[in-house]
């Protein structure tokens, strides 16, 4: 009998946009045609360097993340597809997403993206405030936004992601709502609610960062007044907090993301993606021109990265578990590490059921509304001691 293949998930990371947003730390830029083509070339050879254990998996999602995948002409995206279909099993309900800028998109690129089999589209809009967008630097106006949408539904796009962000400087709670509120009435099957952070490295960090400018950004007491009135306005419109920032109507979580909260498999390829395979974490470089060097010998990089220690392992099954509604339960952690939880798990988590910020229910433990507030400091207690 035929060995049954594991699930995969697979990203790809496209570097490129036409305008860095003033925010964003990812390995992103602009480039021009060139640098396009020949990145798509070693992207291409990246991919085939797994050849060899291609056949052992199963893709179940495919994520183009960026970037903006939708700044580079479209038939890339459908010979990368086409390359992975050749390569790999892909599922024939694959979820494949593409993260789009609204103010990139036209009909020929959504239909190009649609006969390629594309079939969940993210669309960064962030706010639907022209000075909000303004401030974060990006391209587009909300009019672009509302254009990208609808030509989006009108190809026949039934999964659309809408990213919005609070934590804006100078922006209120009324804002805030204003932009919820707009977009929930549209009616996409998902939305991705973050908070912005201030990276080091980024022209916000200059401007806010290190206590410059804290006054221009919402203080902590109005970002949480923000968090919980998204999770309730949201649950009133019939979206699902599944993830500590993400919402979606029943049977549209985003199967992709969930592969990373679940320490299931999946292979990045491209600058800067990271990959999970194995019981092995392992990274592509940052920098464009190392990646360039480095993609053709991925695989055999791959092969060389030591096995995570299973510390580490349960870590990270803890600390992104906890993200998700679903939390982590303790027959999951049994079947998957044979052992019971550690008793430094045990000590942190009924500690935790005093104060309310974590609850066991129907075998699986969660955090609170309360926990989630403070969701960074409880996660922490999750790392085991050498």
């Amino acid at each position: 009998m035929a060995q049954k293949k594991k699930p995969l998930s697979i990203y790809i990371h496209i570097p490129f946009c036409a305008r860095k947003c003033l925010y964003c730390d990812f390995a992103s830029g602009p480039g021009d045609a060139n640098q396009i083509a020949y990145y798509m070339r070693v992207l291409q050879k990246e991919i085939r360097s797994f050849s060899a254990i291609s056949t052992l998996y199963q893709v179940q999602t495919v994520f183009f993340g960026g970037g903006t995948p939708s700044f580079v002409a479209p038939h890339y995206i459908e010979q990368l597809l086409q390359l992975l279909r050749s390569q790999f099993d892909l599922a024939a309900d694959a979820e494949i997403s593409l993260e789009a800028n609204p103010g990139t998109l036209d009909e020929e690129k959504l239909n190009t993206y649609r006969r390629a089999g594309v079939n969940r589209l993210s669309l960064g809009l962030q706010s639907v405030h022209e000075e909000d967008l303004k401030c974060l630097g990006r391209i587009h106006s909300y009019e672009d936004f509302l254009y990208g949408y609808r030509i989006a539904r009108r190809a026949g796009f039934r999964h659309i992601n809408v990213d919005l962000m609070s934590g804006l400087p100078r922006q209120s709670l009324a804002s805030w709502q204003e932009s919820l509120a707009k977009v929930a009435d549209l009616e996409p099957e998902h939305i991705s609610a973050y908070s912005l952070i201030v990276e080091e490295g980024t022209p916000f960090y200059e401007q806010y960062g290190e206590g410059l400018g804290r006054l221009a950004l919402p203080g902590e007491e109005l970002d949480r007044e923000m968090y919980h009135f998204t999770k309730e306005f949201l649950a009133s419109r019939g979206y699902q907090r599944y993830e500590i920032s993400n919402y979606a109507k029943p049977g549209y979580a985003c199967r992709h993301n969930m592969t990373y909260w679940t320490l299931g498999d999946f292979l990045g390829f491209g600058q800067a993606a990271a990959s999970y395979l194995e019981r092995r974490r392992f990274s592509n470089p940052e920098g464009i021109e190392e990646y360039w060097q480095a993609a053709r010998t991925s695989y055999q990089r791959f092969r060389q990265t030591p096995i995570s220690s299973e510390k580490e392992q349960m870590e990270e099954y803890m600390f992104l578990g906890l993200r998700t509604a679903r939390g982590v339960s303790r027959e999951d952690f049994k079947k998957r590490f044979g052992k019971d939880f550690p008793p430094r798990y045990d000590e942190r988590l009924l500690d935790f059921y005093r104060q309310g910020l974590m609850v066991q229910e129907k075998g699986r433990i969660t955090l609170t509304d309360r926990g989630i507030d403070v969701s960074n400091v409880i996660l922490a207690q999750f790392l085991l001691e050498e």
